[in-house]
């Protein structure tokens, strides 16, 4: 019951903030998230009601699994965007845009961060801690995005290039990361391991993508054994559950550690399976509607771990404002100049910077290896991250939006679309009068 009792709160509650929210035009996403923080342990749950809400930050990371389930379904979902077919039009354009815009955040934050240094001193804003947040600029969110453009079936150029950019992010963010943070504890300690940081982020990419492709063709083998569409929705979601257990393995090689990144390797396995398996379509689109509810209670979740607790401090909001404007800026402009660059249609130049701004998951697994550093730098690298993710996953998907929309990629719902519910109630009642008269 302690369980059980807070996931199905989560979930009704979650879809009923929707309602609330839908008169202000804002995303399912920000509405669950919202949700999140009200019945997180520094709102309702400090009533202390079991039951009512997660009442301690040991309950909300009782629920860290279904986060990784969901975020490997949102991936393997992403992943099924790598058609060869639109790859032909789109995968210049996404790679070049996937890498520079990423690069540029990192630059902008690092600048600004450095110039903090100089403005508030080396006790307050080391520079270890400016050139790691730096990095963590890169990691954009895939889950906010991804929601947004299933809710409002977002369809266009600026959709075609948005997802995968998103999943280029996640490799971009981890080399860069990786060489950013290998220099911060150089400068810190004043030794360094090259071999780690040149080949550690190398060999996880590699191997992410190795045992993706390998899943994705075991999967496409396997699928054609059943004929059932339920039993092959069965198959597609126990694969993908296995492929995030298996992801989540970490080993040790000549000294080097070595490990998956969840994310890559789900996409992978995506992008495998819808290019080989001739009826991927039909069964992401089923997977789709089964993970649903996941997605409700992943987005709660999330917003419950959002600590509110960053805003007792007044340098770690300093911080924290400089990061979140130079990062944007970073997105914003590293898009705009990027897709200038690749000559991506107007539309995309102008609005995708904006869909990118969204940071969650990716950044926060970051935030753990920067722990590393110990002491004063790990808690001010942390605090700022949260701080960030907290404005970010709640603004985010609302600009995504609005930025969509303002590509044309999201239309106006039609009146069919509108009454679609009045005309089922009222052929309900038109059916009952019939049996009964």
């Amino acid at each position: 019951m302690e369980v059980l009792l807070p996931i199905a709160i989560a979930i009704i509650a979650g879809l009923l903030m929707t309602r609330v929210v839908k008169p202000l035009g804002l995303p399912a996403v920000t509405a669950y998230l919202v949700l999140g923080v009200l019945i997180g342990p520094y709102c309702l749950g400090r009533i202390g009601v079991p039951g009512l809400g997660f009442n301690t930050m040991e309950a909300v990371e009782q629920m860290s699994i279904i986060s990784q389930v969901a975020l490997g379904f949102i991936a393997f979902s992403i992943g099924s965007e790598f058609r060869l077919s639109e790859l032909k039009t789109i995968g210049r354009q996404a790679v070049i845009v996937g890498i520079v815009q990423a690069l540029v955040a990192c630059l902008f934050v690092d600048i600004a961060l450095v110039g903090l240094f100089f403005i508030l001193g080396p006790e307050k804003m080391p520079i270890p801690v400016a050139i790691t947040l730096g990095a963590i600029a890169t990691a954009t969110a895939p889950a906010a995005t991804l929601m947004v453009v299933r809710q409002y079936k977002a369809k266009g150029k600026l959709t075609s290039l948005l997802l995968p950019v998103v999943a280029l992010d996640d490799a971009v963010g981890l080399v860069v990361f990786a060489i950013s943070f290998g220099v911060a504890r150089t400068l810190q300690s004043g030794s360094a391991n090259v071999m780690a940081i040149i080949f550690e982020p190398l060999i996880e990419i590699v191997l992410s993508l190795g045992l993706g492709t390998v899943m994705g063709i075991i999967l496409t083998h396997i699928e054609k054994m059943f004929n059932s569409n339920s039993n092959r929705l069965s198959l597609v979601i126990g694969f993908t559950i296995l492929t995030v257990a298996l992801s989540m393995i970490k080993f040790e090689v000549a000294g080097l550690h070595c490990g998956f990144s969840s994310l890559l390797v789900c996409m992978m396995m995506g992008t495998i399976f819808c290019n080989i398996c001739p009826l991927s379509e039909d069964l992401m689109v089923r997977a789709e509607k089964w993970t649903a509810p996941l997605n409700v209670l992943f987005f709660v979740v999330s917003g419950a771990e959002l600590e509110l607790s960053v805003f007792s401090d007044v340098t770690i909001l300093l911080i924290g404002v400089v990061y979140i404007l130079f990062r944007s800026l970073g997105k914003y402009f590293g898009a705009f100049g990027s897709c200038k660059l690749a000559g991506c249609d107007d539309s995309v130049t102008k609005y995708l910077g904006i869909t990118l701004l969204p940071q969650a998951g990716v950044a926060l697994g970051m935030t753990l290896t920067a722990a590393s550093l110990g002491g004063f730098e790990a808690s001010i690298i942390r605090n700022v991250v949260l701080f960030s993710v907290l404005i970010y996953e709640l603004f985010g998907p609302v600009l995504t939006k609005n930025a969509l929309m303002k590509a044309g990629d999201i239309q106006p719902k039609s009146e069919d679309v509108i009454n679609r519910r009045q005309r089922k109630l009222e052929a309900a009642a038109a059916k009952k009068a019939q049996a009964n008269g």
